[in-house]
């Protein structure tokens, strides 16, 4: 059956921003692909295999589900993954014997991962999350040797690969105090690490951001997100790269497009109302077209009466409510717009263009959420 949308992937968009994110971390920095969030909303199984396709091997994921479905796309042995948050305890066990790396940030799950290692007889490999000033997760730096000694009381089962934290904000110049406070803490974390020489981790802070404006702060890993799917994380950010670089252009290209089709045409009077309520009525006749999108299809609600749509090349304007499963676009002035015409929600058309960006002109979204909720029962459709 065919669904009432659809999700253009680009190939080569993903392959040039891998390129792209190779050559700006170099060789000595390992490049990890964060999934988080179903691969951005591009869908993490089919981003996934595209990714591994042009040369990545290390993937971070939120949570056990998420490791699960990365698993089952690439059961290659060369791929690393490593789950950033969520995983039960009951969970642990599994992570263990299918090779899973994950966070530990409380001593809880530091002690059953032991228990699943002494168990299974195969070591838990570990990443040590330090808190820099997130305030989220992660042991604080007076209890790092509390938590060394533990690990080094059982080496047996525990291979730490990796000491960590997170930036509280690094898109933003107003962050930059707390910014450079969390380094200043993180290389503190460092120094008491490299005291243990059984230990050698490898050290990671930065995210997309981070790895832009602060490249101190790239180490060993880095976990790059919304670079790899054509965004930079703020207008900020990439206008600190074009001006670091004099260059014009932003060097990435968008991976995703959302279509649809128009499903019927119709004229409504002057002096009518236009779907549910009493949001938007006509002073003369006018022509619609209705798409079979919606809220339940990641459309927001918000953008009643003030979305845009591309059909036959023209951007249109969404009228009245969006609807769970539909919505009214104004096409008065187009040029014989039919049933079963193309409709671009994101993407191009001709010489137009609906990018992500210009809703949070429209709603104030951001590009993450919009493309997070984004359903995971779309179809992802590669294009070359």
């Amino acid at each position: 059956m065919t669904h009432t949308s659809f999700i253009e992937i680009s190939e080569s968009a993903i392959k040039n921003n891998i390129d792209f994110i190779k050559n700006h971390l170099g060789n000595e920095v390992t490049f990890s692909s964060v999934v988080k969030g179903n691969a951005y909303g591009h869908g993490i199984r089919t981003y996934c295999t595209l990714a591994y396709k042009y040369g990545v091997r290390h993937f971070s994921v939120s949570d056990a589900n998420e490791a699960y479905e990365v698993k089952k796309a690439l059961p290659q042995k060369d791929v690393t993954i490593m789950i950033m948050g969520m995983i039960h305890n009951s969970q642990i066990e599994w992570a263990v014997e299918n090779n899973i790396e994950f966070y530990v940030f409380e001593i809880d799950r530091l002690q059953v991962a032991v228990e699943a290692a002494r168990k299974l007889k195969i070591p838990a490999k570990i990443h040590i999350e330090i808190e820099t000033g997130m305030n989220r997760t992660g042991f604080v730096l007076k209890d790092i040797a509390k938590v060394l000694t533990y690990v080094q009381e059982n080496l047996e089962y525990l291979v730490v690969k990796g000491i960590c934290s997170h930036l509280a904000g690094a898109e933003s110049i107003s962050n930059y105090k707390r910014i450079t406070d969390q380094q200043k803490k993180f290389r503190k974390a460092i120094n008491k690490i490299n005291q243990h020489e059984l230990l050698t981790p490898d050290f990671h802070l930065a995210s997309s951001a981070a790895s832009i404006r602060y490249p101190k702060t790239r180490f060993d890993l880095v976990r790059i997100g919304i670079l790899q799917f054509g965004f930079f994380p703020t207008k900020e950010i990439l206008v600190h790269y074009l001006n670091k670089h004099r260059i014009f252009e932003s060097p990435l290209q968008r991976v995703i497009s959302w279509k649809t089709q128009v499903m019927d045409v119709k004229t409504v009077k002057s002096g009518q109302f236009v779907g549910y309520g009493t949001s938007f009525f006509t002073n003369h006749e006018i022509k619609i077209a209705i798409v079979p999108v919606g809220y339940s299809s990641g459309y927001s609600r918000s953008l009643s009466n003030r979305g845009k749509v591309l059909i036959r090349g023209k951007r249109h304007n969404i009228i009245g409510t969006v609807n769970m499963n539909m919505m009214a676009v104004d096409v008065t002035y187009a040029d014989n717009v039919e049933k079963g015409d193309e409709v671009v929600l994101i993407g191009d058309q001709g010489d137009r263009e609906i990018t992500v960006s210009s809703f949070n002109d429209y709603i104030q979204i951001i590009n993450y959420e919009l493309l997070t909720k984004l359903p995971d029962n779309l179809p992802r459709i590669i294009t070359k």
